[in-house]
């Protein structure tokens, strides 16, 4: 990778995934709301017309953050099996967004596993999406991007524990906000989704990486991204992270009225 030019990394999915203007994003966020310190979140990434108001009542619920590390899953398995976006910047249609440069490098370090490589978000949509919030409530913050291809236990806690172990060793006291960005079940009856998701979501409110792992393969549960949830569950906790609550379920059957097939979100806030 050159790393002689600034990296530029376009908001190709602006005006089709998600509004492209700041009046149509300030109808996704709720100003009034009271705000909580948070340790990390979990925020759909699906169309804004389907998981917009759950992502946006995630971000209108929690304070702003200086610094967002975005974890989510590479869902066509290009590049590495961690891939950190290590420097540059992220178009949003409110602004770039510039990665910190340190924490990527820190969390590249610390993990052995990672790598720094833009392939997997080139298209990628499942940050992205979660980007415009960020910039609306945060307009100078520095995000750190990355893309998790490997769900295996050691890969999250690897994973979950060097970012972690960068936020920890970083001098700045920054104000750092951990988002990990999912679905929740796909193509599947609403109610038979609600039911499933709930065992997954239960193991998030208890703030066990280990069990929402195996309770996903051990139910078949078709949630996207459970490896960045789960990574972002271990470094939470070794932040001191001690509860966990769920801000809104739903689905698109909501929107669509088709319940036979539809994709599910969670928004839940970690403290």
């Amino acid at each position: 990778m050159n790393t002689s030019q600034r990296i530029v990394r376009p908001a190709l999915h602006a005006g089709t995934w998600y509004p492209n203007d700041r009046k149509a994003i300030e109808e996704f966020v709720q100003t009034d709301r009271e705000r909580q310190k948070a340790v990390a979140v979990v925020c759909p990434h699906a169309g804004w017309t389907y998981s917009g108001k759950v992502a946006g009542e995630v971000f209108s619920s929690v304070e702003p953050a200086d610094l967002y590390v975005l974890i989510g899953p590479n869902h066509r398995g290009t590049g590495a099996a961690i891939s950190v976006f290590p420097e540059g910047s992220w178009q949003t249609p409110l602004g770039n967004l510039d990665v910190d440069r340190d924490i990527a490098a820190a969390i590249i370090e610390y993990s052995g596993i990672a790598q720094p490589d833009t392939a997997a978000h080139i298209e990628e949509h499942s940050l992205e999406v979660e980007l415009p919030f960020v910039k609306y409530f945060s307009p100078n913050a520095l995000i750190v991007p990355v893309a998790l291809a490997d769900y295996r236990l050691r890969v999250c806690r690897n994973l979950g524990e060097s970012v972690a172990r960068a936020i920890t060793a970083d001098k700045r006291a920054l104000k750092i906000l951990l988002v990990a960005s999912t679905d929740m079940s796909h193509y599947i009856p609403a109610e038979d989704a609600k039911k499933v998701d709930a065992l997954a979501i239960d193991r998030i409110l208890r703030l066990d990486p280990s069990g929402l792992l195996k309770t996903v393969s051990d139910n078949d549960i078709s949630m996207c991204g459970s490896g960045p949830t789960a990574a972002v569950l271990f470094a939470a906790r070794a932040l001191g992270a001690k509860t966990a609550t769920l801000v809104r379920y739903t689905s698109s059957g909501e929107v669509t009225g088709d319940n036979d097939q539809v994709v599910a979100y969670a928004g839940i806030i970690i403290q």
